[in-house]
């Protein structure tokens, strides 16, 4: 009688959405661990996106900040990479549906971390995206750049003193860390770099204006050093508008409301959007699935060891959990995934859910850069409530240096550090090649992809015939979203 073969267990499938900073620290956590690993997400690169304004400002390219996933994972031989925008999560089945193209994918999973992140929230009216771009992607920062720099071309074209004017102003909405970096970077750009390279025009009269519904300039870093910004920025000519809501948005122009009701209009052919961010839309599927509560933002308000209710082996991290005193920043993201990844090692080695400990944030700090040789930062005091603060010279010398570790390869690090001698210390920047692509892509998508959602109907109609009903349209869903202004923040 011959004994029963024995079976070797499966290993265990876990499967990462998005490969941001939870997405990709979780895989790299897991490394060593006795599972396969696969990473889906909706982009080729990991994209750290504290920099995308010194893309959209020509100080850095694009390469030196979002390194190919795969590169970065190539020697991680449990971990496997797919391509693809997931836009379904079957929490009974446990799948993940994924699109590239036509091509649909389905991959199972024993536990799942779901890392995609936010997109910019334009509070209701999408439709201002046409005119004023998001700083959330590569595409928005070469598109901002194109924007920027088209802006001082036609004005150099034109003879009319009105539409120079509407050229030549730029509008940042939102006076966060990224809102204030990039108002300082573009009257940096104007004042500097483009002086003198104009012939018709004086890229020094350019126009900026900083602009927030709320009351304070970098509200999350307290009034001192919010209003040392400010003071920074106004010196540099930035003008500042405050308690100002944006009601709407044209290709000319924005409407904005103040606080008394009254509503005027500012010229602008130039404007970005950095107020506002909305989760990945996944996290309604997670709601509807299982019961879990979603906040304003459309973030998973998990529990206390990042799980969802009914599910302990479904994580969510980064720009899509609300957990109280975790800030949408990087930190937050790279310690969640981490945390996931440890809970997933842990219960291999036969811990269970109920035995995890809960989450627990340390905060490192927060910094934002205002101009060369100027940023403010405030740390912690550990074991004390109290934060360091401080502002200048030696604050934007610590953001340089933190950035500079958190850039993956070296090759990056020492491009961007050279790139940033040659820009600090001269008024050279040697990323400002713009394409006509790189401004018209995102709404020219845009407008066939509405054309082809008006043309099926009448394609399936033909084809079914003059007597049958037309079948109904196949079902989008949206792109899932990416990481928050997480990047300002410290290390």
């Amino acid at each position: 009688m011959s004994s029963p073969t024995l079976q070797t267990p499966a290993r265990r499938r876990v499967v990462i959405i998005g490969s941001g900073f939870g997405g990709l620290f979780a895989a790299q956590r897991l490394r060593k661990a006795d599972v396969d690993v696969t990473l889906i997400a909706r982009t080729t690169h990991h994209l750290f996106q504290p920099m995308l304004y010194q893309v959209a400002t020509g100080i850095v390219s694009e390469g030196e900040i979002a390194p190919a996933t795969r590169v970065i994972l190539r020697k991680q031989r449990n971990t496997a990479v797919l391509l693809g925008d997931v836009f379904a999560v079957d929490l009974e089945q446990k799948t993940v549906t994924s699109r590239l193209l036509e091509r649909i994918t389905v991959t199972p999973y024993d536990d799942l971390i779901i890392a995609a992140g936010a997109d910019q929230s334009y509070f209701g009216n999408d439709h201002f995206a046409e005119y004023a771009p998001g700083m959330k992607t590569i595409d928005h920062a070469l598109e901002l750049r194109g924007r920027i720099l088209g802006a001082f071309e036609q004005a150099e074209l034109s003879d009319d003193p009105e539409e120079r004017a509407r050229l030549l102003t730029f509008v940042v909405v939102g006076a966060g860390p990224t809102g204030v970096e990039l108002a300082g970077q573009i009257s940096e750009m104007s004042d500097k770099t483009l002086k003198g390279t104009f012939r018709n025009i004086d890229p020094t009269e350019a126009r900026v204006i900083l602009l927030d519904a709320a009351p304070a300039v970098l509200p999350p870093f307290g009034e001192k050093l919010g209003t040392k910004a400010a003071r920074r920025l106004e010196s540099m000519g930035v003008e500042i508008q405050l308690n100002a809501m944006v009601v709407d948005v044209d290709y000319d122009g924005l409407v904005v409301k103040e606080k008394d009701g009254t509503t005027r209009r500012i010229e602008s052919q130039c404007k970005v959007w950095s107020a506002g961010v909305q989760a990945s839309p996944l996290g309604k599927q997670l709601a509807e699935q299982s019961g879990v509560e979603l906040d304003r933002a459309g973030r998973v308000k998990v529990l206390p060891d990042l799980s969802i209710p009914g599910h302990p082996n479904v994580f969510v991290v980064g720009d899509m959990m609300a957990v109280d005193d975790v800030p949408g920043v990087a930190q937050g993201a790279i310690q969640g995934g981490r945390y996931a990844a440890d809970a997933i090692k842990a219960e291999i080695k036969g811990q269970t859910p109920d035995q995890r400990k809960p989450f627990s944030y340390y905060d490192k700090g927060s910094m934002a850069t205002v101009s060369r040789f100027s940023a403010v930062m405030q740390v912690p005091i550990p074991g004390t409530k109290k934060k360091f603060e401080t502002e200048g010279y030696f604050a934007w010398l610590g953001w340089l240096a933190l950035h500079l570790v958190y850039l993956v390869g070296f090759r990056n690090r020492l491009n961007t550090l050279i790139n940033w001698f040659f820009a600090f210390s001269t008024r050279g920047r040697s990323q400002l090649a713009v394409t006509e692509q790189q401004v018209y892509a995102r709404t020219a998508l845009g407008q066939l992809s509405e054309l082809e959602k008006k043309s099926l109907p009448e394609v399936e109609a033909g084809a079914l015939g003059a007597d049958q009903a037309p079948a109904a349209p196949s079902e989008t869903t949206s792109e899932a979203d990416r990481d928050e202004e997480p990047s300002t923040r410290a290390g």
